[in-house]
C-alpha cells in the first residue's frame, strides 16, 4: 500500500514537472524564427598561372582554371540581422596526362564561410544587405601516377610501389566584403496549434570581394611544410547565385 502511494506521488510530481518544463519551454521559444536553406553556385576566377608554371617545369601539363564552386548554405534572420554560413567546393580541374609517363594533376578547392549582414530593405518580399565575412579554405593538388600505381595486381607489392602519386594541400584564410539581394516568392503557409509557418522560395545573388589574408606554405602528409611552392594569393571578385527554401516560424 505504501509502495502504491509512493508510486502515485512520484507520477504526480513527474506530471507537474513535465507541465512546468513545457510551459517554460514555450515561454523561452522566440516568437519569430526565420531563415533559409539554400544552394549557392559561385564564380570566382582562380589564379593558377604560378602553379601551372611549376607543373610544366616538372613535365606535368597545365591545369584548367578552377573558377566554379557549389555550396550548401543557410541563413538565419534575427530582426534585420542576416547571418549566413555555408560549406562548398570547386569543381575538379584535371590536366592532360604526360605523353611519356602518364602523370597528370587534379586540383580542387574547399571552403567554409560565415557572413554577417544587415537588411536595409523595407518590404517583406525582399532582402538587401551589405555583409562582411570570414572564409576558411584549402586548395588540394593531387598528382596521379597511374602507370606505376597500376603496374601490379598484388596487394603486397603495391604497398611499397615507387610512384610519383601524392596529395599536397594549402590552407588559406580570408575576408569577404559585399552585398546580397534575395527576392522571396511566397508559398502556401502552414499552421500547427499556435505555430504559423510562412514559407517562401528565395532567389538571390551575392556580389563581393574575397581578400586572402594568409600566405601559408603548401603541405603534405602529417602537416609537413614545403618551401618554394606557389605563393600568389587568390584574392578576387566573386558572384553567387542562390535558390532555396525560406521559412518564418511565428508563435501566436
Amino acid at each position: 500500500m505504501k509502495m502504491t502511494k509512493l508510486t502515485y506521488t512520484l507520477l504526480f510530481a513527474a506530471g507537474l514537472l513535465t507541465i512546468g518544463t513545457t510551459a517554460r519551454a514555450q515561454d523561452d521559444f522566440p516568437k519569430e524564427v526565420a531563415g533559409t536553406m539554400q544552394v549557392q553556385g559561385m564564380y570566382r576566377q582562380s589564379k593558377l598561372g604560378q602553379l601551372n608554371g611549376i607543373l610544366n617545369a616538372n613535365g606535368i601539363p597545365a591545369l584548367p582554371e578552377s573558377n566554379y564552386w557549389l555550396s550548401l548554405s543557410m541563413n538565419h534572420i534575427r530582426n534585420n540581422w542576416v547571418i549566413e554560413d555555408g560549406i562548398g567546393a570547386s569543381f575538379t580541374s584535371t590536366s592532360a596526362s604526360n605523353a611519356a609517363n602518364g602523370i597528370r594533376a587534379k586540383y580542387n578547392q574547399y571552403q567554409i564561410y560565415g557572413r554577417l549582414g544587415y537588411d536595409v530593405s523595407t518590404t517583406a518580399k525582399m532582402r538587401a544587405f551589405p555583409f562582411v565575412g570570414i572564409n576558411l579554405s584549402t586548395a588540394m593538388l593531387r598528382i596521379q601516377d597511374n602507370s606505376r600505381m597500376q603496374n601490379t595486381s598484388n596487394f603486397s607489392p603495391e604497398l611499397l610501389n615507387l610512384t610519383a602519386s601524392k596529395t599536397l594541400w594549402n590552407p588559406r584564410f580570408g575576408l569577404e566584403f559585399g552585398g546580397g539581394f534575395d527576392y522571396l516568392i511566397p508559398m502556401k503557409d502552414k499552421k500547427m496549434d499556435n505555430i504559423s509557418i510562412h514559407r517562401s522560395l528565395p532567389i538571390g545573388i551575392r556580389l563581393g570581394y574575397y581578400l586572402q589574408t594568409s600566405n601559408s606554405p603548401w603541405r603534405v602528409d602529417d602537416n609537413y611544410k614545403l618551401q618554394n611552392g606557389p605563393d600568389n594569393k587568390q584574392s578576387n571578385v566573386f558572384i553567387n547565385l542562390n535558390i532555396g527554401l525560406g521559412y518564418k516560424v511565428q508563435r501566436n
